[in-house]
């Protein structure tokens, strides 16, 4: 038996991973200058140490290090995204565009921005949970100026078409952003080849620390000029102010690093764990559909729908397994989830849903206890209703 309790969520955040923490050690304890103090050593190592994240940065997503700005975390950065843009392009249109199954973390920003007068459009993913080019393109109109899709779905890990969509968007110039925070180190992305000029990224979604993340701003053909959500020092170039917290930038840098060189060994490896934990459910309990993209998925994910279950009470029943029904960052609210209601699932088997999300660390011996534990859960909360009925 592995130890207990087994994590499965790492949808929701991610283990750092050991040399993360190493590489970041130092700069709590020796290393804890001001980046931007630049009269003495203390902060030439400290900025030394930023520009060397900053690059490891650049480097996974085929970017210029000069293009990176770190952020708090994925959610400042898609607002810088969405609102930075708009004083430089609202001479151009008024119309912005994303899709109903986008994280809260991009809708709710875009609902702001309607009650401030923008037009909005979200439009719809189809039964995969996969936001099309030819969606995107039957919504735009002469007056649109951004368009944001994310890269990977969080809660049913479908990916999107981005390089078409960014194509789309160049050759009517509009702005394209994409919320890859669950792709960036799990799937090749290069923002040049896929004509991406806003991206929006997280380190604790890839085995970083928590609190900092990153915008990659394009520079040139074309430029994206963006005003700050706030003001204060000028640091990253005005865009971002504040005192740069220069251990989880490293750590941010070593999590891009691994991620460039094991992202295909990890995801060959997850890839056939989360297939044992499909095809072990599948063996032992009927009426489960699989959520997302048959193939087109994140290799962590597995979301499935218990039918006759309810999926806060299957959580509850097996403690020793963590896993989630939706996306973490609204798992306060105890309505289903959007994204499967929008891929056509009706609020019964949105509620009966569960997300698997498989990582690094995850063991064989770890998906063959989960098997076990969700089904005998499953198994007996559908002999409960029974009983009830």
């Amino acid at each position: 038996m592995p130890p207990l309790p087994v994590y499965l969520d790492n949808h929701s955040t991610t283990k750092p991973d050991p040399r993360v923490v190493a590489a970041m050690w130092p700069y709590f304890t020796e290393i804890y200058g001001n980046a931007a103090s630049i009269s003495h050593t203390f902060g030439w190592d400290a900025g030394e140490a930023v520009d060397r994240g900053r690059e490891q940065v650049a480097t996974l997503i085929g970017a210029d290090p000069k293009e990176i700005v770190f952020t708090s975390g994925a959610t400042e950065a898609n607002n810088l995204a969405m609102k930075g843009p708009l004083d430089a392009l609202k001479k151009r249109g008024n119309h912005l565009v994303s899709a109903v199954s986008e994280h809260k973390a991009v809708i709710d920003p875009l609902k702001r921005l309607a009650r401030e007068g923008w037009d909005v459009t979200f439009v719809p993913c189809d039964a995969t949970g996969m936001v099309t080019a030819r969606a995107i393109e039957a919504a735009l109109t002469d007056r649109t100026v951004l368009v944001s899709v994310m890269a990977a779905n969080n809660e049913v890990g479908t990916i999107n078409p981005i390089t078409a969509i960014g194509r789309l968007c160049h050759d009517r110039g509009i702005v394209f952003h994409t919320d890859a925070t669950q792709a960036v180190g799990k799937i090749p992305i290069d923002v040049r080849a896929d004509g991406i000029d806003l991206l929006s990224l997280s380190a604790h979604k890839m085995y970083g620390p928590k609190g900092i993340g990153a915008l990659y701003v394009r520079r040139r053909d074309p430029q994206v000029r963006l005003q700050p959500l706030f003001d204060g020092g000028g640091q990253e170039r005005g865009f971002r102010s504040g005192t740069l917290p220069v251990p989880l930038i490293v750590g941010l840098g070593e999590a891009c690093r691994l991620a460039s060189e094991e992202r295909e060994t990890d995801h060959s490896r997850i890839f056939d764990l989360r297939e044992r934990l499909h095809r072990g459910l599948l063996e032992v309990l009927p009426m489960i559909r699989l959520n997302g993209h048959p193939s087109d998925r994140l290799a962590g994910n597995l979301n499935l729908t218990f039918e006759g279950v309810d999926g806060e009470a299957l959580m509850m029943a097996m403690r020793d397994v963590a896993v989630s029904s939706g996306s973490a960052c609204s798992s306060s609210n105890p309505e289903p989830s959007h994204v499967l209601r929008a891929m056509g699932l009706d609020d019964d088997l949105a509620r009966a849903s569960l997300r698997f999300g498989l990582g690094r660390f995850t063991t064989a011996e770890e998906i063959d206890f989960a098997i076990e534990a969700v089904s005998a859960a499953v198994k007996r909360l559908r002999g409960l209703t029974a009983i009830a009925r």
